[in-house]
């Protein structure tokens, strides 16, 4: 069994309020939900309007997929044009972990 995480640091182009804020970022999470069958969320700096964490969490018994996955959902957050990746951390934990 393999398991990875990965955790986007969004900023948020013209976005003035948090109503706004939750416009953008649920959207990005309900795609990668809906795409790739990952658990996602916005998990960080949920009181800041301009700035989002997002963190998704794949399991799978094969690596060489959940790579596959992981590097698609990287590629469609960073693809957003309302949004600016500034960083993304990625975990992968395997069964000699």
């Amino acid at each position: 069994m393999y398991v990875g995480t990965l955790s986007f640091d969004l900023l948020l182009g013209d976005v003035h309020s948090l109503k706004e804020k939750r416009s953008v970022v649920r959207p990005i999470v309900a795609e990668l939900q809906r795409k790739y069958a990952v658990s996602a969320a916005e998990v960080d700096h949920m009181d800041l309007h301009r700035r989002a964490v997002i963190g998704l969490a794949m399991v799978s018994s094969d690596a060489g997929h959940l790579s596959d996955v992981l590097d698609r959902c990287e590629r469609l957050v960073a693809g957003r044009p309302e949004v600016e990746l500034l960083s993304v951390r990625r975990r992968f934990h395997g069964e000699d972990d």
